[in-house]
């Protein structure tokens, strides 16, 4: 069972219903439909899980092609080693609507609306789940993807812990009068900003309020969003009616564990953290990719209930890189005269290649290693596989298109794996990984359904990997 029916929920659920499993949803919402501003794209990481489903251009068709990343700087990603080199900025409403229609609608996954977790209690053989104004279910394992406000996450008693917000920021999309001052504006109180929408008598502003960081759980008004544009503009440009106001900060905590017994978390339940950078709904998705197969494995009884362990060991550092670079990005967008000259000199500094193919690689999800093998492995491993053009018997093939179906793939390059799991391959070109250039073409891969290469290697597969698969190990 999964609590929270957003991108994170989604997409585990559609996971799990390739891997063959039994899977529900209940969602507070009674509608695929988003209050607010939230998340605005998918970065190439993200792009990359969805091909590798065989979805991407659902999303690609209804989006906007940006070639940059942003570490508050613009990280220019033309040539980043993927075919999706590129954040595509798409709403979050619209994105849950097309995972929606592929989870729900062609992979039949059930979903009950307008139901909320209230609690769970659970033994060494599943989870009752008590549901809020009453009613109840019962589930093999729980996964809480239920926000940064998790129902689930706080009944499991697990710890969230980070940094207060130092910043808070108030945004709204309003009806105007008059046309507002477009673009950015710093000031002492931070960097502010106002966006054009439709025909431009309705706009986006962002400000910023340091000193009003929170207003608990009081709706925000238009009457709010009047006092903050008049603070920093000293005109509200006669804002009419506003269609959503809300705000965010910059806190940002982490679960201390993703799991608890039969309980899990991912995506937002996990880590909160500010919104600069577009990482929140990206890191959720790919939670999301390595725990589905992991799950799946279990749930069918093809590997022990350990293996789960490894998706907080594997993704726990992963968020919190995130928290870390998210932090950082506030410090950069701070106007004091110090932040600035910060700013300046981190601006200098991303001109240069290799900190700029960094930090776009890092931005964009595609600099992943998750440690796998040993200090002497293949450089491809731990990381995630390229979408290679390769020929297989004879025929043009993409190595995504080979995971549509959530499973496992053994490429041999060589002919030099004696395994009938193996998918005999030619590909004469060289590997180019990002953040680390070219690497030697290993002979043979194995592939994890979520894409990262646990083995490279040749000869005979290995007789220790098998071994791994069938006592948990997250090598498979």
């Amino acid at each position: 069972m999964i609590a929270g029916g957003g991108p994170t929920g989604l997409m585990l659920a559609g996971e799990l219903a390739l891997g063959g499993v039994d899977v529900a949803i209940v969602e507070r919402r009674d509608a695929q439909v988003v209050d607010g501003s939230r998340a605005g794209g998918l970065n190439a990481r993200s792009l990359e899980v969805l091909d590798q489903r065989g979805i991407v251009e659902r999303f690609v068709a209804e989006g906007q092609v940006h070639r940059v990343a942003t570490f508050t700087i613009p990280l220019d990603l033309r040539d980043c080693p993927s075919r999706h080199n590129y954040m595509l900025a798409l709403k979050q409403e619209r994105i849950e609507q097309l995972l929606a229609d592929w989870v729900l609608r062609e992979l039949a996954v059930p979903i009950y609306r307008a139901r909320d977790v209230a609690g769970f209690a659970q033994d060494d053989r599943g989870v009752d789940v008590a549901l809020a104004g009453g009613g109840a279910m019962r589930a093999e394992y729980l996964v809480g993807c239920d926000g940064g406000r998790s129902a689930v996450r706080k009944a499991a008693a697990i710890d969230f812990a980070g940094w207060d917000a130092s910043t808070s920021y108030l945004i709204a999309e309003a009806d105007v009068a008059d046309e507002p001052a477009w673009g950015f504006r710093p000031d002492a109180t931070g960097v502010h900003g106002i966006g054009k929408l439709d025909d431009g008598r309705r706009m986006r502003a962002v400000i910023e309020q340091p000193h009003a960081r929170a207003d608990g759980d009081r709706a925000l008004t238009v009457d709010d969003l009047r006092a903050a544009l008049v603070s920093v503009y000293g005109t509200d440009f006669g804002v009419r009616r506003a269609s959503w106001v809300s705000r965010f900060t910059d806190a940002a905590r982490q679960a201390v564990s993703y799991r608890s017994g039969r309980v899990l978390l991912a995506g937002d339940a996990a880590h909160v953290h500010s919104p600069v950078g577009g990482q929140g709904l990206n890191l959720g998705v790919q939670d999301a990719v390595n725990l589905g197969w992991k799950l799946a494995r279990v749930v069918r009884g093809a590997s022990p209930d350990a293996l789960l362990d490894s998706y907080g060991a594997e993704r726990h550092p992963v968020g919190a890189r995130v928290l870390r670079m998210t932090l950082a990005q506030t410090a950069l967008r701070r106007s004091d005269d110090r932040s600035k000259a910060l700013h300046e000199v981190m601006s200098e500094m991303m001109t240069m290649d290799e900190p700029r193919r960094r930090y776009a690689a890092r931005t964009s999800g595609l600099d992943i290693c998750y440690e796998l093998g040993a200090s002497d492995a293949h450089p491809v491993v731990g990381r995630r596989m390229p979408d290679l053009d390769v020929v297989i018997d004879g025929a043009p093939q993409r190595v995504y298109r080979l995971l549509h179906a959530a499973r496992p793939v053994l490429l041999d390059f060589t002919g030099g794996v004696a395994d009938p799991r193996a998918i005999r391959a030619r590909y004469d070109g060289a590997w180019e990984l990002p953040a680390l250039g070219t690497v030697p073409a290993p002979p043979a891969v194995w592939i994890r359904p979520d894409g990262h290469v646990a083995w490279a290697g040749d000869g005979p597969l290995p007789g220790g990997l098998d071994e791994a698969a069938r006592r948990g190990d997250r090598r498979l």
